[in-house]
């Protein structure tokens, strides 16, 4: 059995630019960090520091989910670079 390996350039960087996404439609939709975070279940804190330090902080698939049904923008849209 062959086994190959495949390259793929993946952005390692890509928490980063969903961070800066969330940030940018946030702002378009007219919310503060703590409306989002309240209509989300998060602490204000929690997505002040998801959003200031560029996703070092991390999400998690269903926080990113319930942001997206709040900004009414589909979830693909937090991946464009």
């Amino acid at each position: 059995m062959t086994t190959y390996k495949r390259n793929f350039n993946f952005n390692m960087n890509i928490i980063e630019v969903v961070a800066k996404n969330v940030r940018k439609y946030r702002k378009l939709e007219g919310l503060t960090q703590e409306q989002l975070a309240t209509d989300i279940g998060v602490s204000n804190d929690f997505l002040r520091r998801f959003e200031t330090t560029l996703g070092k902080e991390g999400i998690s698939l269903n926080t990113l989910y319930k942001i997206s049904v709040v900004l009414g923008v589909t979830m693909d849209k937090f991946f464009e670079e």
